[in-house]
């Protein structure tokens, strides 16, 4: 599949004149528990030619395309990306720390990594888990019959927030990373470890009864941190002046200017 990608990758580039700087996998593939049925989100970085941005005119942003055999591609033009990364995003940060690189070029995604601790904030990022873990409780979880794959999806954020509170860092995308990081009652683990097993196996976790250990330990979890987050000071605004350079150094770089 990483060829057929890598020949996608390229089509892309071919066909909107464009320079795609960092491809990486940003689900459950590069979680580390992807099912048999698991789509491909495969998200990249990408840049226009200079003349591209010496127009008045806005312009779109963003690619996306779903492909037949489950590719889901996904771009954020490198002005975008830049904006976000300057307001600390979780999820271009988590591209950033991916362990499945389908393509990277050029100096852009390394040069980002080293000024991910410069522009972390930790409480937008705990902010950004805590929503994205209430969200998915409040609307999969809470009923007696549930869909048990989506506790991954609580368990991911809260224990990425864990993961920032000891750290004061960005969380690692892989999921037994975050989970071996923290010390979690063992009636808690075992069944996190249950069902991590059957998902790796490549068994797709459907509905099934609620899980009530998980739901209390959750619950417990995101009072904790909906407390924890208002108790935390704003950051300043970061300097934008090395992302400016970074984004011209990058037009010169990839388009040899």
């Amino acid at each position: 599949m990483t060829d057929e990608l890598k020949k996608e990758i390229a089509k892309l580039e071919a066909a909107n004149d464009i320079k795609i700087l960092y491809a990486v996998e940003s689900g459950s593939r590069a979680w580390g528990f992807a099912s048999t049925d698991s789509d491909w989100d495969v998200r990249y970085i990408y840049i226009h030619k200079l003349d591209w941005y010496l127009q008045i005119d806005d312009k779109k942003d963003s690619l996306e395309i779903i492909l037949p055999n489950d590719i889901d591609l996904v771009g954020w033009e490198l002005k975008k990306a830049l904006r976000l990364f300057r307001k600390s995003n979780p999820p271009l940060l988590e591209w950033l720390s991916s362990p499945i690189v389908y393509h990277e070029q050029f100096s852009t995604a390394d040069q980002l990594r080293d000024l991910t601790k410069e522009y972390f904030n930790p409480k937008s990022c705990l902010h950004h888990y805590l929503h994205m873990a209430e969200g998915n409780y409040r609307d999969y979880l809470q009923k007696d019959v549930v869909r048990v794959k989506k506790y991954f999806y609580v368990l991911r954020p809260l224990l990425a927030c864990d993961w920032i509170k000891k750290h004061n860092a960005m969380a690692p995308t892989e999921f037994d990373l975050l989970l071996e990081s923290e010390a979690i009652d063992e009636k808690v683990k075992a069944e996190i470890l249950r069902l991590l097993a059957k998902k790796k196996s490549g068994e797709e976790l459907n509905e099934a009864p609620k899980i009530n250990v998980l739901n209390d330990f959750l619950e417990s979890k995101m009072e904790f941190y909906s407390n924890y987050v208002a108790t935390l000071d704003k950051i300043a605004p970061p300097d934008t002046d090395k992302l400016n350079a970074l984004f011209k150094a990058t037009i010169a770089e990839a388009w040899q200017e």
